[in-house]
């Protein structure tokens, strides 16, 4: 009989060391819990811990959104439409003032009541803060309170998105005692959802309870236990364990050793596109950057490299967003994209390939790239390195052509942004150096449009500009793989990352 390879074996012990510390920590963060001792409880394992010290004014917000715990204004559907949460209705008063009707009941976790001058104030608070949260960047926010149960969102420039950048978890409402002196935000015991973060260990791990006087649908569980695991195959090995009932981000790499009924695939709003400068060197030429485009292999790249976790793309916009590839179908959008130029011989032409270390998959995707590239005819150099050390020489239009992985929707849930950002003449994150007065247009149409169809088929517009200009070349868009146990019922699986446990979210049997 063989014998086991040493790596297996190490592989083996090291998966079931880690599964067993974490099942201690579970065990230790449930003992001591505060709540009831008979309703089971959820164990999470999550990828990174807490940066800010869990402040809803830093990326630390989106956890608490996750958890339930502290809730906005308004949330988002699946189209990125506004829907109702702690405000019922708003309307725009004028293009820079919108109204909000605030829910009538809702209490925060010390039991304070919410009131239009908490609002106001935690608003403010955001508003005022330094560094701002990145959904207030550019704009220039004012609220007031009107009535008994109302606040006046005000932007001192025409702002057709106050409502969808309401929605970002770093605008949480959260209770007067969160706020404590030196700026300090702490969103233990004051938030308004169906949990209450009731303590958090550093960077270890979080308990959240029940909220027994939540004004929406009362928890399912008796609470959450959360240990934060940076560590892939740890958390990998607490899902096959059962240690863990939700996990964060399983990497493909561990898939293979969890069955099959335990994870589940969700599209990201990210997408890994290969940028062309357009501004100097050979892909100055847009028939040389058609003779790139046609180079490229994405369904290669993605079984490959994603091992076919991934979706091919067909756009810059994944389906993430439900209602890109319906857009792509119009006919002026196919229309536009027949007004791209011809592919040129690559004739040896030489090309600098960039990319970066810190998404592991990247280099691979780079391996790739230069061998369909040269099979067409260009001879490649490569140069790969960790982001900070190369993102200011892609910026500064040193490579010919660069590999990002990039979201392409931000806090407000819209792409018009991003766009702006990545493909406008003044574009602060312009990587393929590229300006058209026509995108330009179009990306500006686009953004004074409010939430909705006709905002979508401008935004789509843009998009086919964009593409028929061959300044990017979209490879793929990237799904982040969630694991659940058994025996978990309800578990959000969000394209945008906000939600993950919910009121419905509970254990079986």
């Amino acid at each position: 009989m063989a014998r086991p390879r040493p790596k297996a074996v190490a592989a083996a012990v090291l998966s079931i060391t880690m599964a067993g510390a974490l099942s201690a920590c579970f065990a230790q963060g449930t003992a001591s819990s505060a709540g009831s001792t008979t309703d089971p409880r959820i164990k999470v394992a999550m990828m990174q811990p807490p940066r800010s010290g869990l402040t809803p004014l830093s990326d630390d917000a989106f956890k608490l959104s996750r958890w339930k715990t502290a809730e906005t204004l308004v949330v988002l559907d699946a189209l990125g439409d506004a829907q109702p949460s702690l405000s019922t209705a708003w309307k725009q008063l004028d293009s820079k003032n919108w109204r909000f009707e605030l829910r009538e009941g809702v209490k925060f976790h010390d039991g304070t009541p919410l009131t239009a001058e908490q609002v106001a104030a935690s608003l403010t608070a955001a508003a005022n803060a330094k560094p701002r949260p990145r959904i207030l960047d550019g704009v220039q926010l004012g609220v007031r309170t009107d009535g008994g149960n109302a606040v006046v969102v005000s932007t001192q420039e025409d702002d057709p998105l106050v409502p969808q950048r309401l929605s970002s978890p770093q605008l949480s409402i959260l209770a007067a005692s969160a706020y404590k002196s030196g700026g300090v935000v702490s969103p233990i015991n004051a938030g308004t959802g169906p949990y209450v973060l009731a303590s958090v260990d550093g960077t270890t791990s979080a308990t959240l309870n029940r909220f027994a006087d939540y004004w929406g649908e009362k928890a399912a569980s008796a609470g959450v236990d959360v240990q934060f695991v940076p560590d892939g195959t740890a958390r990998a090995a607490a899902l096959r364990t059962g240690t863990a009932d939700v996990v964060e981000a399983v990497p493909v790499g561990q898939v293979a050793q969890i069955k099959a009924d335990l994870i589940h695939e969700v599209p990201m709003p990210r997408t890994n596109t290969l940028y062309l400068n357009t501004k100097a060197g050979p892909f100055a030429d847009p028939a040389v950057r058609a003779a790139a485009r046609t180079a490229v292999e994405r369904g290669t790249i993605v079984d490959r490299v994603y091992e076919g976790r991934a979706d091919i793309a067909e756009g810059l916009l994944g389906p993430a967003l439900p209602w890109a590839a319906k857009e792509r179908q119009n006919s002026s959008y196919v229309e536009t994209l027949k007004k791209r130029a011809e592919a040129a011989p690559a004739n040896a032409r030489r090309i600098k390939l960039g990319t970066f270390t810190d998404r592991a998959e990247l280099p691979e995707v780079a391996v790739q790239l230069e061998q369909q590239l040269e099979a067409a005819g260009f001879i490649v150099e490569q140069e790969i390195r960790e982001y900070q050390h190369i993102e200011a020489d892609a910026l500064a239009g040193k490579f010919d052509a660069f590999i990002l992985s990039r979201a392409t929707v931000l806090d407000s849930g819209d792409p018009v942004a991003y766009m702006f950002s990545d493909f406008s003449c003044k574009g602060s994150f312009n990587i393929s150096q590229f300006c058209d007065p026509d995108v330009d247009a179009a990306l500006g149409k686009a953004a004074a449009i409010p939430a909705g169809p006709e905002r979508r088929a401008a935004i789509a517009a843009a998009e086919a500009l964009i593409l028929s200009k061959d300044a990017a070349v979209p490879l793929l868009h990237e799904r982040v793989i969630q694991g659940e146990s058994a025996r978990i019922r309800n578990v959000e699986r969000d394209p945008r990352e906000r939600s993950l446990i919910t009121s419905k979210t509970g254990i079986s049997g």
